[in-house]
């Protein structure tokens, strides 16, 4: 348990709170013109970066526990980091661990689903996301399990694949379908059944957080569960088709049922086992909650089947969901917030729906309640359901005015926001609409911190990714990739490698301290800069501040 944090000996004693400011998406990536942080309109944050200290950290690979430089950072990972204020070991990371160490097969849920399967002569189903992002999931994971699974002798294995165009190419869904098809060639051989079942895009179907659009959900059990949907005999056509005739790329691909000529549909049905094998967690809840409450009034299911469910991790350590999960989550103990609250600290987290998620729970240490009811304010501004390169400014401005109004209270101590805009907007490959987000952030920011200098606080103002930093994708050189017929630009949908910005934005200061430079660092480290900044020592097993004090 957390104990009352120890005050510095020189503390700056502002009289203000301090203000977290994540800046969703908005990395320090190559200047060029597919640069939508670059490239907006900026003034305000311009102007931050060349007169208040200003320095760069990393958002990815072991920065914040993935297993490597070349894998990027996300919201929940990122949030994870400068909450907890040191490194665990992640999602992918951790499902590697369990896999390659053989601890996952031997684990009790494994076991049970084999066992299930065999009982009931029935099938081993796979839900995710198609992909080797590593953001979500992992393709070659899934390879293990059902190298394991065919090691088991189960004879029918079905994936509805939920594609990605997000974490990788926007229409490259092919090459895992193809990859995937290869693989079951020598199972297919040896007399069983395994293929790719169902087929649709991660904005379409399956996907969805926070509860902004239960139909998402909907249509993918009416997919996999209920067997409705357009049908084809096989992935690849299938996955033409729809492209041609609806014009979209992978992660808005129209759902559809693969059904080869000799074989019946792959529904989800009574008796069968059922892995949803993502391990992020913020996707990966609705779908859970749909399979493990046959209550739920979320989406109407004109079929509940009674099969064995499990997820790749435990998604929501507070709520346990789902019921069984094959990797346990990190334990991620005496986080910020806990250290805050047994100190006394009144606190509030701001963020709309998008990411509300991550300034709270992933802040927290994957913890859905709070520290303390008495000290801390949450609030959620619900997002539009619209896509988000119509309405690129998001709930910006709204932000802004519940955070000015908590600030004007006097009420507080510290304050957490996240502006999801060059995240959202980001992921859209639409580099006209993240240049909008970018300057509706902008726009917002002089707003925010006009408030932070009258309330006399400071403003520490980061990212917990890229993503608008990179909205072509760029070769081995650097080098904007460009559509051979055309000659325009590839657009790029997924986060960035690139290092995200830390800027302090205080007021009344006089060179008390300066940015460490001899030293690279990461997310980890905001939380000890953060308390130093209050004027709180950080605790011994949190990452080193990047300030030095003189």
């Amino acid at each position: 348990m957390a104990s009352a944090l120890g005050k510095m000996k020189k503390p700056l004693n502002r009289k203000g709170p301090l203000l977290t400011v994540v800046m969703d998406g908005v990395g320090c990536g190559p200047h060029n013109e597919g640069n939508a942080v670059y490239t907006a309109y900026t003034p305000f944050l311009d102007k931050l970066k060349k007169e208040f200290p200003y320095r760069k950290i990393f958002a990815h690979g072991p920065y914040v526990g993935l297993p490597t430089m070349g894998d990027m950072g996300n919201s929940e990972v990122g949030h994870n980091a400068i909450g907890a204020g040191k490194v665990y070991a992640q999602g992918a990371k951790l499902v590697n661990k369990s896999l390659d160490s053989g601890r996952m097969f031997q684990g009790e849920v494994w076991q049970k689903i084999i066992t299930n399967c065999k009982k009931n002569d029935s099938p081993l189903h796979f839900i995710g996301l198609l992909s080797d992002g590593n953001v979500h999931s992992h393709i070659d994971q899934l390879k293990k399990m059902i190298t394991r699974a065919g090691e088991e002798n189960i004879k029918k294995l079905y994936v509805h694949a939920v594609l990605d165009g997000r974490d990788v190419e926007e229409t490259s869904a092919p090459v895992y379908i193809k990859d995937l098809e290869a693989f079951f060639k020598p199972f297919n051989q040896a007399g069983k059944d395994y293929r790719i079942a169902t087929v649709g895009g991660r904005m379409v179907v399956t996907m969805d957080r926070y509860e902004a659009d239960w139909e998402m959900v909907e249509k993918g059990w009416q997919l996999m569960v209920e067997g409705k949907g357009r049908q084809f005999n096989s992935a690849l056509k299938g996955y033409k088709t729809m492209q041609e005739e609806s014009g979209q790329n992978d992660q808005f691909l129209p759902p559809f049922i693969v059904k080869p000529d000799d074989k019946d549909i792959a529904a989800i049905d009574d008796g069968a086992s059922v892995i949803f094998f993502n391990f992020r967690g913020d996707r990966a809840l609705e779908i859970s909650r749909a399979f493990d409450d046959k209550n739920l009034n979320t989406i109407k299911r004109q079929k509940y089947p009674d099969v064995f469910y499990a997820g790749m991790m435990e998604y929501d350590g507070d709520l346990h969901i789902p019921a069984h999960y094959l990797v346990t989550p990190p334990a991620i103990e005496n986080a910020l917030g806990a250290y805050m609250t047994a100190t006394g600290i009144r606190q509030f987290a701001i963020s709309e729906t998008q990411k509300y998620g991550h300034v709270t729970y992933f802040w927290n240490g994957n913890r859905s309640n709070k520290f303390s009811e008495e000290l801390e304010d949450y609030l959620e501004i619900p997002s539009d359901r619209v896509p988000f390169e119509q309405r690129p400014w998001m709930k910006c401005a709204e932000i802004t005015d519940k955070v000015m109004a908590y600030l004007q209270s006097g009420k507080y101590a510290y304050g957490r926001i996240n502006y999801p805009n060059g995240d959202m907007v980001g992921h859209t490959g639409i580099l006209q609409a993240a240049r909008i987000a970018m300057e509706a952030l902008d726009l917002q920011l002089r707003r925010l911190l006009k408030v932070v200098k009258d309330t006399g606080g400071i403003a520490l103002l980061t990212a917990d990714h890229g993503n608008a930093d990179e909205m072509y994708m760029l070769d081995k050189q650097g080098g904007i990739k460009r559509n051979k017929d055309t000659g325009l630009p590839l657009p790029k949908t997924s986060h960035t490698l690139n290092q995200v910005p830390v800027i302090i934005y205080d007021p009344a200061y006089q060179g008390e301290y300066e940015f460490i430079t001899d030293r690279e660092a990461g997310l980890s480290n905001l939380g000890a800069t953060m308390l130093n900044l209050m004027g709180y020592e950080a605790p011994a097993d949190y990452d080193k501040s990047l300030l030095q004090f003189k």
